[in-house]
């Protein structure tokens, strides 16, 4: 049974592209199937535990959800990792080939020389190809089938550009050398761009993990403190004056809003670290990775300084 295939077509695609991509082995397919496994199996127990705890049942479907983007989540992470692994040491590789070549070494043999273990994980697509050259198929064939089995922008181009200057007869040391030299400055470039960007980041991480569970555990304890404050006034309604409302009933609930401002805090932490990822790395769910550390922060925050305030003011104020 292939669970795959209960997604829309789009989005099993980029699961399967995904799931090769992290360098799993075995097909997506059993992968998934796994995954789908474990999360009916905990759907069922936590249904079962809600039905005894009297718990509503609709949070078993929120249980399958969460189970299921969360894996999603962490799959693409996980392939997005190993990408930019690969493109963080390709300068390297194409460096070593480079030098091998102007040593006197055959093509084939530069590529397999240069699939060390360090430059893992992409020293086992450069011995592949290595073999695959060896074997007497076209090295720009080869390199094409690399570029294609890799899934990376930044790799594919490259490789487009060392074909290019295959195909128009370049010096093929010269030219990846010269790949590797650009590609590092490249390199050099974006780290600087990223530390530039560096204040704006940690202004939006103190502003959502600080400044907003502050803001919304003071709102909270203001509102505690207006229901109880109206709970102490004399009726003023209708019957003794000509207002059509009354002082001393207040319909909105405090829980309502302990609630909405954990969700609120919590979708915040979501967007700002997409934010935080499309800033710092181009990628918006290079971010997800700080959501938990930051959603803990956030909240614990919100429920200490909720304490704290509820302490402090409402107690003085049933002191008085």
């Amino acid at each position: 049974m292939n669970t795959l295939r209960f997604y829309p077509k789009k989005i099993r695609e980029m699961y399967e592209k995904n799931i090769k991509n992290s360098g799993r082995e075995g097909s997506p397919e059993k992968y998934h199937n796994l995954i789908f496994l474990f999360a009916t199996i905990t759907t069922i127990i936590s249904f079962i535990l809600f039905y005894f705890l009297k718990i509503s049942l609709f949070y078993t479907i929120l249980v399958f959800v969460f189970l299921n983007l969360f894996f999603y989540l962490k799959i693409s992470l996980e392939a997005s990792t190993r990408i930019r692994k690969m493109e963080s040491v390709f300068p390297d590789v194409i460096s070593l080939m480079a030098s091998n070549l102007r040593s006197g070494i055959t093509i084939d043999r530069a590529f397999l020389l240069s699939a060390r273990p360090e430059f893992d994980p992409l020293d086992k697509k450069i011995l592949k190809t290595g073999r695959e050259i060896a074997t007497g198929k076209d090295i720009i064939y080869a390199l094409d089938k690399l570029s294609n089995n890799i899934d990376s922008e930044k790799i594919s181009k490259v490789i487009m550009l060392i074909i290019s200057g295959l195909k128009a007869g370049g010096n093929i040391s010269d030219l990846l050398e010269q790949t590797s030299r650009n590609m590092k400055e490249k390199e050099i470039i974006e780290k600087k761009a990223a530390s530039s960007v560096l204040m704006y980041v940690i202004f939006i991480f103190f502003a959502v993990g600080v400044g907003a569970p502050a803001l919304f555990g003071l709102s909270s304890v203001l509102i505690k403190i207006i229901i109880e404050l109206a709970s102490r006034l004399p009726d003023l309604s209708v019957t003794q004056m000509d207002l059509p409302f009354s002082f001393n009933e207040i319909s909105i609930s405090l829980n309502f809003v302990v609630y909405f401002s954990v969700a609120f805090i919590i979708v915040t932490d979501l967007i700002s670290c997409l934010v935080i990822g499309m800033v710092n790395r181009g990628e918006g769910k290079a971010g997800l990775k700080l959501f938990i550390p930051l959603a803990v922060l956030s909240l614990s925050l919100f429920f200490l300084i909720r304490a704290f305030l509820t302490k402090v003011l409402v107690n003085a104020i049933s002191l008085t």
